[in-house]
């Protein structure tokens, strides 16, 4: 005897609608001590795919790469768009360290925030034509200065012995404020003649005490060019899931708490899992029993 199932084709339809075919992962709310916030992402298909070249979540520790090096990620102010890095090797008012300087990739989605200030260190008075000479009215010695604020320097002359200014006279400082690194967006510290630099982006309401000073970089950061915030990624978060991509397409994806992505929010999860199952089991039950109808 030859059966036929006609309820076959539709058990295939079935399935194949489910979103059985969707990617299950889970995105990290948390590196560390960080918040982790779209377009931050933990690895690979979470956040913004334009951030996961310069941006890892490794042993728990937030980490920004360029070519340059790799720094750590002190803090992110979500509300202003704006991202705090250290530099191991950056002078500070106790530390002074040789620098090969720093530079952003030409490609990443970060420029400097108005708030950062560098100061190179230690530089030649034949430096880069970056720096020039100024001449004092009194006659007194000139001074290095990469633009027209030279005030900065006065005040870290005050730092401590053997910290950055050890043995060092004060016309080997020279200023960068803004920020403006050219086209390149690369402080080369060998070609500035230069063997230290220190960047800051807080007084911290203490201007003449540079031991008050928050050391560091601040970095902009915008959603796109237009740098507007996704709709579907608030719509994603109101739902307690997580913006994130396909690596294949770099299409949107919602991460839910559960692990399971969707292409618009979570608010379907909270019960899917348990109509998933009672919806199989019931299509179960259902093919069981035509089974044994045609067989009898």
């Amino acid at each position: 005897m030859k059966f036929s199932f006609p309820s076959l084709p539709l058990l295939t339809i079935f399935l194949f609608l489910l979103p059985s075919s969707i990617q299950s992962q889970m995105c990290l709310r948390n590196c560390g001590k960080e918040t982790l916030k779209y377009p931050f992402g933990s690895g690979p298909g979470c956040g913004d795919p334009r951030f996961l070249p310069h941006i890892t979540c490794n042993q728990q520790k937030l980490t920004f790469t360029t070519h340059t090096g790799s720094y750590p990620i002190t803090s992110i102010d979500y509300s202003n768009q704006v991202m705090y890095i250290s530099d191991p090797t950056m002078s500070t008012c106790s530390c002074t360290l040789p620098s090969k300087g720093f530079g952003l990739d030409w490609n990443a989605p970060f420029t400097f925030d108005d708030s950062t200030i560098f100061a190179l260190v230690d530089c030649s008075m034949n430096s880069s034509s970056i720096c020039k000479t100024r001449s004092y009215d009194d006659g007194s010695n000139s001074k290095l200065q990469c633009d027209q604020n030279t005030q900065i320097c006065d005040v870290m002359h005050s730092c401590r012995p053997s910290s950055i200014n050890i043995n060092l006279p004060i016309s080997t400082c020279c200023v960068y404020t803004p920020v403006n690194l050219g086209p390149s967006f690369d402080m080369d510290l060998d070609k500035l003649q230069c063997s230290s630099y220190t960047g800051f982006y807080n007084y911290n309401d203490q201007q003449v005490d540079p031991q008050k000073w928050n050391y560091g970089i601040a970095l902009k950061y915008k959603f796109s060019v237009t740098n507007d915030y996704p709709s579907s990624c608030d719509a994603c978060e109101k739902s307690y899931g997580f913006c994130g991509y396909s690596e294949v397409y770099n299409s949107f994806l919602c991460n839910c708490p559960n692990g399971i992505n969707t292409t618009t929010d979570c608010f379907f999860t909270s019960s899917y899992n348990h109509g998933f199952r009672n919806g199989v089991a019931w299509l179960i039950n259902v093919v069981a029993w035509s089974l044994v109808r045609l067989i009898l």
